[in-house]
């Protein structure tokens, strides 16, 4: 019994306990695995790094080329414009400036999506992920998403075809079919209208099946002028042209009529009458006004050399000339 109340180890020896030794072996093959491993997993870590470094990077570099490609496409198009009167009719800065963002703003978004989709797919390969059965799910849900919201999907392709074609822009007069007036901004879904009443338009892109730009190059005044088929035909001719030429050396109408005012011959000839087409290039949707304008003069030279302007009631009614 001494050995039992000494402080002696036992006669046989230490006793370890079996969990201590089973911690020990565990830790070291835990040790042994790490080791093995470790310069792998470095290996992948670093890649992810640099790969998700490079896509950043290249991001920014992206998008920073498309701000300054479509900044620097604004100032040549300014100073072209600058140099040409008449194109700097035609194109406005808000239009071009709105048309350029939403460009870029396309372009941009393309960029940052085929870019970080890259990353994340070679990240996920790095990790050892099969990306694979992820793309495969995602490609399920597009088709499923391209389904349920296929009328906003249309609505935005057909608002990017719209501007990357530069179909009609802000300021714009444009004929929609069911809606007409100025174009107020042009969205990738909805396009907004003001009409001639004052109210406001909202057009799904995807509903536009035709549309007439009335702003876009020129417009073409045309009038008739109807007379008695016994009036003199060069003389009539001749006060037409001659109020035109004179209606073009006036302000505002200089830089209104674009081209001469030209008579384009007889439009209709009857046992009673004649009528004489008469039409001008002019600024877009000024047209209206010229008409007026030179109708008005017509009439006034016609009356003051005897001619009478004629309609189809007053063709009823006996010629002065026969009265006499």
């Amino acid at each position: 019994m001494y050995w039992l109340l000494s402080a002696s180890p036992p006669p046989d020896g230490p006793r370890t306990p079996k969990s201590l030794e089973d911690a020990q072996d565990s830790a070291g093959e835990a040790a042994g695995w790490v080791q093995e491993h470790w310069s792998d997993w470095l290996t992948s870590g670093l890649r992810i790094v640099f790969v998700c470094v490079v896509a950043v990077v290249l991001r920014y570099l992206v998008r920073r080329a498309i701000t300054q490609l479509i900044s620097r496409m604004n100032r040549r198009s300014e100073i072209s414009d600058s140099g040409k009167a008449l194109r700097g009719l035609l194109v406005s800065g808000e239009r071009r400036k709105q048309r350029s963002q939403a460009i870029g703003s396309i372009l941009r978004s393309v960029a940052s999506f085929v870019i970080m989709g890259t990353a994340a797919l070679t990240v996920l390969s790095g990790l050892g992920i099969n990306p694979a059965p992820l793309l495969a799910s995602a490609g399920v849900a597009g088709v499923a998403l391209g389904f349920g919201a296929r009328n906003l999907v249309t609505d935005v392709l057909a608002g990017m075809f719209m501007l990357l074609e530069d179909q009609y822009g802000v300021g714009d007069r444009v004929d929609a079919g069911e809606a007409s007036g100025v174009v107020l901004e042009i969205g990738l879904r909805v396009t907004q209208l003001r009409g001639d009443a004052g109210e406001i338009w909202y057009i799904r892109n995807g509903e536009i099946k035709r549309i007439g730009n009335l702003s876009q190059g020129w417009s073409m005044a045309a009038l008739d002028v109807r007379v008695r088929a016994e009036e003199d035909l060069e003389e009539v001719r001749a006060v037409i042209l001659a109020v035109g030429e004179e209606m073009s050396k006036e302000r505002p109408w200089d830089e209104i009529l674009w081209e001469p005012v030209q008579v384009l011959g007889l439009d209709e000839v009857t046992l009673d009458s004649m009528v004489l087409r008469v039409s001008a290039k002019t600024m877009p949707e000024k047209n209206l006004a010229a008409e007026r304008e030179l109708r008005w003069r017509v009439k006034k030279a016609l009356d003051e050399r005897g001619i009478r302007i004629v309609d189809e009631p007053s063709l009823a009614l006996p010629s002065p000339s026969l009265e006499k």
